[in-house]
């Protein structure tokens, strides 16, 4: 008889038995367990303020501005030039400070070598970065 495929009823509850599953699962809300206020279940189990499940901490403003102000101050001192502040994701105070740690990044490499420079850009970016979030940060705008 056949090549050994399914038929008759099987082959049509085959067919049917995915929509109707799909359908009773969207009716009756598989998945995590809800508690009367909305929320999972699985969520609930865990304390507030227990840590287990809460995100990180968020970086202060300052070690973010050192960290991009560095980065790109050790891309200009490589390759030479300044580029567009904006591309590089920077305010135009974060771009003052990288044109001065810069500046004096090269004086240094020049007589001191890139290791030494490159110290100097660490410490510079931080000292200038901690100065402009003491003195208020950036403003409204990009060139802030």
């Amino acid at each position: 008889m056949g090549t050994g495929g399914a038929c008759g009823p099987r082959r049509a509850l085959g067919r049917g038995a995915g929509p109707v599953l799909l359908a009773a699962a969207l009716v009756t809300g598989c998945g995590e367990p809800h508690t009367p206020n909305g929320t999972s279940a699985a969520r609930q189990s865990t304390p507030p303020g227990s840590g287990a499940a809460s995100s990180p901490a968020a970086t202060p403003p300052e070690d973010l501005c050192a960290r991009i102000v560095a980065h790109w101050s050790r891309e200009v001192l490589d390759d030479g030039t300044y580029g567009d502040y904006q591309s590089m994701g920077l305010s135009n105070g974060q771009y003052d400070i990288l044109r001065n740690v810069v500046d004096a990044a090269r004086i240094t490499k020049a007589r001191e070598g890139r290791k030494a420079a490159e110290r100097l850009i660490d410490r510079e970016t931080r000292t200038g970065c901690e100065a402009w979030y003491r003195d208020g940060g950036p403003g409204e705008g990009p060139w802030t």
